[in-house]
């Protein structure tokens, strides 16, 4: 289904104009001029389009006064329009005077004609376009042919369907447009009464009153489609004329009865079978349902008018519910429908080790080192506890996803310090900057015609069957240093995660000595992505950032430095990676971009530096769930954050959930704004020093900070910082499906009320205020901020500052 918003708010004044017109074509108006009144306030409207599986097209409309020309387009259709505020006139295109419309009345336009709106108070309107070939079947007699406004008796039953229809549309979430499917059939059967109603015109050789007859007839004939023996003898029966009446009563209609019948009927079964609600119902039951008696025969006549197979409509149907439109280019699990048999389940992949396989990690044993490699673990003489370097290669890694069941790179004890390597899955976007020279990144990265180092990017399919991207099918894109595990932590600890430090991790190609690299995409998942300006909206623009290592270590103290500058941008063109698939859009991570397919624009941003906020975007604990988990979410295992102050000096408290705890470390970012609007941060792989200590579950005191822990806390010298989600724990929440539900249930709603219960939670557990006091705090000192909105699992964060409390 196609769904967008659009409002004039995201434009300046004067450019207000051209850019109301231009979007209004998608409710099929045009903007002629401003208010009528000539008073020409300031313009301001919004706009909601929905198209539904059937074709049906909405829009609701609120607006400034002005006139607009209406026409339902060079197709034979209609165009209905509902006045829900406000006054307008219905005139036709250049005449001065009109018919009034008044709030609840109905205007119809005709396919091949157009009229004039003016509306000369602030107005709010529903508007519904219905081509022809939709209401055709359902016809008794010839349409009306010039713009009118339909009978009050009409208006007043079906405008009370099309005003309820415009709140829904107005207050429903995204994700739940499906539920207005059953609605098509509604909206054609009260369109087919309401143009009844409209005194029939000259279009074909019926009288005024065979019109009427005809009529009543065709609604008979609806009545009783279902009837296999249904004949033109049985209704002339039941109308009481003669066989030889009805037949000439058609043909004068311009159609056969038997051609009127099948239509009718296939037009049912067409919607039956784009119907949720008809799922448990087979093919052939549809078939029967309607009057066939014969589903060879049927099949054959739905191929030829609706240029598919029944069974091909239907999948088609179940595809788009499957996938709604965000989900369908796609992040997470797809959640498939049982109708879709011929797609396979998601199966764990053999690489990832089993439960008996976790058995062995009892002892929590060390990696031995990859040949040629350098030790991942080595004693550093003054580190308070044992110092480890645990390097990111194609062995200590793993992409897209987490697991209890991946058995650990590295064994700590409570205190040791790591030195970890984390790596951006956007390396590829400047293979000569980001990767080459580089051996860990080129271990990672390597991928040939015959050869791709680390296969599985992502917790799908191995083998790409859903949507052919490639193994693990991209739901989950970051790689993940580790897991580490540590000595002692079970189920009901605390693990702390104390960071030390963070820098960038310099390109290793000796032209670019000195310097690290990051890259931005604005991405299809991106918050923005449906409300672009200019063409063409729908764009992904990576822009490619350098800093200076020596800068960002601190070696220079000139102002200027700890900052990144953008080099060039480039928009996403279609890319195909060494096995051959090609990616149309950023839908699989890791895919080498291909320079000479790209345009660069070495302008972009200029005067412009970022400040660096040095993070990592995910940190996690490994999940108690079974199977392979989309790293995308966050959830109460933290995981994707993308917490900008997850940076040196803080500390992240985590509640294990699994003997070991399995900490993971990965999606580096050498700078993010909070919500990270666009899709991703600055992707810039880092090198992090970090002290683990694990808080054992019987010695924490009651009212330590960690002590009622259920979600991610996260502690610096002068914060405490509460994370709250759309779901607080979508794997426990959701059921089997989770991972697919999860991108179509978030709001931010959901996820300021979690974390305002979380921090309430906070204040009177830790600092034992009343709810009364807790509820003034966080109303007068706690800042709530949007964390991200584009992990699936939206985020909002409490801050409370510790300086408040004198004790």
């Amino acid at each position: 289904m196609d769904r967008a918003h659009f409002s004039t708010e995201s434009y300046a004044q004067d450019q207000r104009g051209p850019a109301w017109q231009a979007r209004l074509l998608d409710a099929r108006l045009h903007f002629r001029a401003p208010s009528p009144n000539g008073l020409n306030p300031p313009l301001h409207g919004t706009l909601l389009t929905h198209r539904t599986p059937g074709g049906i097209e909405l829009s609701v409309i609120s607006s400034t006064p002005q006139t607009v020309s209406a026409r339902a387009g060079g197709e034979r259709g209609f165009l209905l329009i509902l006045l829900l505020d406000g006054q307008a006139e219905l005139a036709s295109t250049g005449a001065r005077n009109g018919e009034t419309l008044c709030t609840g009345d109905i205007a119809c336009i005709p396919g091949t004609q157009s009229a004039d709106l003016i509306a000369r108070t602030p107005f709010r309107l529903i508007s519904v376009h219905v081509r022809h070939a939709l209401i055709a079947p359902r016809l008794g007699s010839a349409p009306p042919s010039q713009a009118c406004k339909l009978p009050e008796r009409v208006s007043r039953l079906f405008g009370g369907l099309l005003g309820g229809l415009a709140l829904q549309l107005e207050t429903m979430h995204e994700a739940d447009a499906h539920a207005l499917e059953p609605v098509e059939s509604v909206i054609l059967e009260c369109l087919a009464s309401a143009l009844s109603a409209v005194k029939p015109q000259a279009a074909t050789n019926l009288s005024t009153s065979r019109s009427i007859v005809f009529t009543r007839i065709c609604h008979r004939i609806q009545a009783r489609l279902a009837e296999p023996d249904l004949s033109l003898s049985a209704i002339a029966r039941d109308e009481h004329v003669s066989d030889r009446y009805l037949r000439k009563l058609f043909e004068d209609a311009g159609q056969s009865f038997s051609s009127y019948l099948r239509n009718s009927r296939l037009q049912r079964c067409h919607a039956d079978l784009q119907n949720a609600a008809y799922e448990q119902l087979s093919v052939s039951d549809i078939c029967y349902r309607w009057g066939f008696n014969d589903p060879s025969y049927f099949s054959q006549a739905f191929r030829e008018r609706f240029g598919v197979s029944p069974k091909a409509s239907r999948d088609q149907a179940l595809r788009e519910r499957a996938l709604p439109e965000r989900s369908r280019i796609s992040r997470g699990h797809p959640d498939v429908p049982a109708g879709l048999a011929h797609l396979p389940h998601l199966r764990l992949a053999p690489e990832i080790a089993s439960h008996a396989t976790r058995a062995a990690h009892a002892g929590f044993p060390a990696r031995d080192a990859a040949p040629g490699e350098a030790t991942l673990h080595h004693a550093l003489p003054h580190a308070t506890g044992r110092h480890h370097y645990l390097r990111a290669t194609r062995d200590s890694v793993h992409w897209g996803y987490l697991s209890h069941d991946i058995a650990p790179v590295l064994t700590v004890a409570s205190g040791d310090t790591v030195t970890i390597e984390t790596l951006t899955q956007h390396a590829t976007d400047d293979w000569e900057r980001m990767v080459q020279g580089d051996p860990g990144a080129e271990s990672v990265f390597h991928w040939t015609a015959t050869q791709k180092n680390v296969d599985r990017r992502g917790a799908g399919p191995m083998d790409a069957s859903v949507y052919g991207r490639g193994a693990g099918e991209g739901f989950g894109v970051h790689i993940c240093t580790g897991p580490i595990a540590v000595e002692d932590a079970m189920p009901g600890d605390v693990l702390e995660v104390r960071i030390l430090d963070l820098r960038p991790r310099p390109s290793a190609n000796p032209a670019y000595a000195g310097k690290a690299f990051g890259s931005h995409a604005s991405t299809w998942w991106g918050f923005h992505y449906q409300d672009m300006l200019t063409l063409p909206r729908e764009r992904e623009v990576v822009t490619v950032f350098e800093i200076d290592c020596r800068k960002a270590d601190g070696e220079a103290d000139d102002e200027g430095s700890d900052v990144a500058r953008a080099i060039y941008s480039f928009r996403w063109t279609p890319q195909r990676d060494p096995f051959g698939v090609v990616h149309p859009t950023i839908d699989y991570p890791g895919v080498p971009v291909d320079h000479t397919r790209i345009t660069k624009n070495f302008r972009t941003l200029k005067h412009v530096e970022i400040p660096l906020r040095p993070h990592f975007g995910v940190l996690a604990v490994a999940p108690a769930q079974d199977g392979l988990i989309d790293s995308i979410p966050p959830s109460s295992y933290a995981g994707n954050l993308d917490n900008w102050r997850v940076t040196r000096g803080a500390s992240v408290f985590l509640k294990v959930a699994v003997p070991g705890a399995l900490l993971s470390i990965g999606d580096p970012h050498a700078s993010q704004g909070d919500a990270e609007l666009g899709g991703t941060a600055i992707e810039c792989s880092l090198t992090g020093n970090i002290q683990l200590v694990l808080h054992k579950k019987a010695a924490i005191e009651a009212n330590a900070p960690y002590a009622d822990l259920t979600y991610p806390l996260v502690e610096t010298p002068t914060e405490w910082i509460i994370h709250g989600f759309s779901s607080p724990n979508h794997l426990a929440e959701l059921g089997q499906k989770a991972q697919s539900q999860i991108y179509m249930k978030s709001t931010l709603d959901s996820a300021l009320r979690d974390a305002f219960l979380k921090a309430r939670r906070f204040l009177m557990q830790v600092k034992r205020l009343t709810e009364d006091e807790a509820t003034a705090i966080l109303s007068v000192s706690v800042d709530f901020g949007i964390t991200q909105v584009v992990n699936g699992n939206w985020g909002v964060h409490a801050i409370i500052r510790k300086g408040m409390f004198t004790d």
